[in-house]
């Protein structure tokens, strides 16, 4: 039972008996509810089109409207405005509280999505700005999967470049690759002496700055790459050794953002279509020969200036400003639009997936741009599939600028977290609940993935950490407090999961809570379209909002009428269900007390 999509039905039968032809009937929720729940600007569209006063039409379609349960009038200049009674809203909540999907239409037409998020770079340690692919993706994974899509989740690991040799390169001039390169030994049954975590964590950042300093330094590295991606020895096995240590340091980062993968590939794993993704676009005479590099023009018409030719043969080439994909380099080396480009072909070959969503910084737009166009070019993406790049915005400090420390250091992701955490932990300490490091994590984190996708995904935002952990606002522990503070009185209550309760609303209150949780329904479709979880969020406080209005004016447990408490309560569990599912949807944990 959706009440728009009936009220919207029902114009539709009207339009059809006074011969008005349109299937664009939308009918919004009212932004002045005083006056009315619902109304619809129909009238004002259509008016023109068939040569009458838009007030005159929305009085004819009026007139002819009959719902039971339902007021219409007409307001100007030609707006038709609804109001439900409290019997059709008391028969809406009490289905939501029994539907296992709590009144939220799945979609019609389910797709299988791989969504490519996380993109932690191996041998480097994760950082401030890896927060916001984890938690937006997450999010979005989880969303789709809620609606019915088939979801898959792949951290695509940045395990197979530059950093790679860097690393390896800086180890051995310390010393840790000793036993690797003495004559006649079996690398294959060596580990890692004396190195964890905390010197991968040295090395590569002390590697980093050298080759800035050190042409012959990179060099060396470049050449340690590519004996990597050539699986050469003993490269390759401290290469893998160098692998497993960062992945395991990964999964715990993320772990603590609540994001979880279904595949742990990276550009190691589409290594091996490198060969095959090059042939492609040779065999189909896509790729040609400059300057010893093997490039694809890319450029479509109108977006580009043409080369003259020198001969009838030569491949057509064009000027910026869409430049050729770089497949292979002049050394035989591949860059990373090559590698992205496997990575489709590799996915392709692993299912028939209806669209690859893909989500980084805004800085990498241009990447994907040149990988999809040459994936599309080259029919390794079927042209029916959809590739979709989402970009994100900074996460800034207060200062508007990059979130880092006071020296101008960049912040480790675990930094954050913890910081969160003793923040979160504060709060609790000032509501009587001390060492309980884990209902901090669950506070801290829910705060900072809330104030993070409350915000629309492509823009910068800032991180502010009082702000983000109030207890009062649009927050996540304000969420968190009002499903704790229903717990609390479902729990004096003693009400049980499976009690039959029925909902009779009798309030002002009420009608808000219910008519705010249709918007909450509502904004999981329209957040499945826009890719974006702000409007999610947004309802999301509304709801648990008008729900603090109704516990503060209403006093549930000492109610004396055992129908209405029975009534009040089963509002208490609808409300409790709604949130929870919505912060579970938002990947934020949902806590029992606060």
């Amino acid at each position: 039972m959706d009440l728009r999509e009936i009220i919207t039905e029902e114009i539709k039968k009207v339009l059809e008996k006074l011969k008005i032809e349109s299937d664009d009937v939308t009918v919004s929720f009212s932004n002045r509810p005083e006056l009315c729940d619902y109304q619809t600007n129909f009238a004002l569209i259509m008016a023109k089109k068939i040569g009458k006063k838009p007030f005159e039409l929305a009085g004819e379609i009026c007139k002819s409207l009959n719902l039971k349960g339902m007021e219409f009038s007409v307001a100007m200049p030609g707006f038709i405005n609804i109001k439900v009674d409290n019997e059709v809203l008391s028969q809406y909540a009490n289905e939501v509280l029994k539907d296992n999907m709590l009144g939220v239409r799945k979609v019609k037409q389910p797709r299988k999505i791989l969504i490519d998020y996380g993109g932690a770079n191996v041998a480097k340690e994760l950082h401030v700005g890896h927060l916001r692919s984890p938690i937006i993706g997450e999010a979005l994974k989880r969303l789709h999967r809620f609606l019915g899509d088939y979801v898959v989740a792949d951290t695509h690991l940045g395990d197979w470049g530059l950093q790679m040799g860097l690393t390896i390169l800086q180890l051995k001039e310390d010393g840790y690759l000793d036993e690797y390169f003495k004559s006649g030994v079996d690398v294959s049954k060596l580990k890692l002496k004396n190195v964890t975590l905390d010197t991968l964590n040295e090395e590569y950042p002390k590697a980093s700055k050298r080759k800035e300093e050190d042409e012959e330094f990179k060099k060396l590295a470049d050449t340690y790459t590519l004996y990597v991606q050539q699986k050469k020895e003993p490269y390759f096995s401290i290469y893998k050794e160098i692998r497993a240590l960062s992945v395991e340091e990964i999964k715990k980062n993320y772990s603590m953002l609540n994001a979880y993968f279904d595949y742990w590939y990276g550009e190691s794993d589409a290594d091996k279509y490198i060969d095959e993704t090059i042939k492609i676009f040779v065999d189909k005479g896509l790729a040609y020969e400059s300057n010893g590099a093997l490039v694809v023009n890319i450029a479509k018409e109108g977006e580009h200036v043409p080369i003259p030719k020198k001969s009838e043969d030569e491949v057509q080439r064009y000027k910026n400003p869409m430049p050729p994909a770089i497949l292979k380099k002049y050394n035989g080396g591949v860059l990373y639009v090559t590698t992205e480009i496997a990575t489709i072909l590799m996915r392709n070959k692993m299912d028939n997936y209806d669209e690859i969503i893909y989500l980084t910084d805004n800085r990498q737009g241009n990447h994907f741009v040149q990988a999809f166009r040459c994936a599309k070019l080259a029919g390794i993406s079927p042209e029916n599939q959809v590739l979709k790049h989402i970009s994100f915005g900074t996460m800034n400090g207060k200062d508007g600028k990059p979130f880092k420390t006071r020296s101008g250091e960049t912040i480790k992701l675990k930094d954050v977290v913890n910081m969160l955490i003793e923040k979160a932990s504060e709060k609790l300490k000032e509501n009587g609940i001390e060492n309980d490091r884990e209902l901090a994590r669950k506070i801290g984190v829910g705060a900072m993935k809330f104030g993070d996708l409350s915000n629309i995904i492509s823009k910068d935002y800032v991180f502010d950490i009082d702000k983000f952990l109030s207890f009062d606002g649009k927050t996540g522990p304000y969420i968190q407090y009002t499903i704790a503070r229903i717990n609390s009185i479902l729990d004096k209550a003693n009400v049980k999961e499976d009690c039959n309760f029925k909902i009779d609303i009798a309030s002002e209150e009420e009608r808000e809570i219910i008519l705010n949780l249709q918007k909450l329904n509502s904004a999981y479709g329209v957040s499945y379209d826009d890719y974006s979880l702000n409007l999610v969020c947004s309802s999301t406080f509304d709801l648990a909002k008008s729900f603090s209005t109704l516990y503060n004016n209403t006093k549930i447990l000492s109610e004396k009428d055992e129908k209405r408490k029975e009534s009040l309560l089963a509002i208490c569990m609808l409300v409790k269900k709604c949130l929870s599912n919505a912060l579970t949807v938002l990947g934020i944990d949902v806590v029992d007390k606060m």
